[in-house]
């Protein structure tokens, strides 16, 4: 199994890339159709706009809701098979999965801030997943080195499925000059988690810039170790789905589609 197989949900509608709804699903049928492994074609659409897509006579193949409405709305004639949000200031997490009570087949994961799970006070509940952002539009949305592996760290310890999102644009870390900060590679994010099942510390993988270290590493996981890592990280949102393909395609991880 390659561990970056099935890794890329479509996040077009989301900064910095913010396309109109009709190019994303343009863009997230143009994907499906090439087929990419790499991809889930999973389309992440916020609740608020839901009806904008229900308006188009085109339906992804699935699709990932990011709360960002007051209320769930009804999806029940949507392919949701996952559902996104924050969790608010005094909340836990299994009382917030209780509340939103979604139906069977549709998993919840929840965001939090990676700090967070240091407390080991997040108690989550069967069935339910996390949420990590790596990034953002400014330098401080970017959590530190230390902070992503204890997430990690959690969520291997304790069994917990998880998804990231944001900052994510290439494979490899590297510093952003725009930003003035160092970003989060989604190779490093997945070797980090083998490193974590194996029984490693995940901070020097994820703290590299060595593409040629990572790309050994990486096809060098065993197949145990893959399943393993891969049924923890879900998968992570990227606003352009092509960017992940050639980065990965530059590393000699994929070959050029035919």
């Amino acid at each position: 199994m390659n561990v970056y197989m099935s890794l890329v949900d479509d996040a077009g509608l989301f900064p910095p890339t913010s396309l109109h709804m009709e190019e994303a699903l343009a863009r997230n049928k143009r994907d499906l159709e090439r087929g990419n492994p790499v991809l889930t074609h999973r389309f992440i659409c916020p609740a608020s706009r839901l009806d904008r897509l229900r308006a188009k006579p085109y339906r992804p193949r699935r699709i990932g809701l990011v709360v960002d409405t007051s209320k769930l709305p009804s999806f029940d004639d949507l392919p949701v098979d996952l559902v996104e949000v924050s969790l608010p200031e005094h909340t836990t997490v299994e009382s917030l999965a209780a509340e939103l009570d979604l139906p069977s087949g549709v998993r919840l994961f929840v965001e939090i801030v990676p700090p967070k799970a240091m407390s080991m006070s997040v108690d989550v509940p069967d069935g339910v997943g996390l949420k990590v952002r790596c990034g953002g539009l400014t330098a401080d949305a970017f959590p530190p080195v230390e902070h992503l592996a204890t997430f990690i760290r959690f969520c291997v310890e304790h069994d917990v499925s998880f998804k990231a999102t944001a900052g994510l644009h290439h494979a490899v870390r590297h510093f952003d000059p725009s930003l003035g900060v160092d970003r989060h590679g989604f190779l490093n994010l997945v070797l980090a988690v083998c490193e974590t099942v194996e029984g490693r510390d995940p901070v020097p993988v994820l703290r590299t810039t060595d593409a040629a270290h990572l790309v050994r590493m990486a096809v060098s996981v065993p197949e145990d170790t893959a399943k393993q890592a891969r049924r923890l990280l879900v998968s992570y949102g990227s606003c352009c789905t092509s960017t992940p393909l050639h980065d990965l395609r530059a590393l000699g991880l994929i070959k050029e589609a035919s």
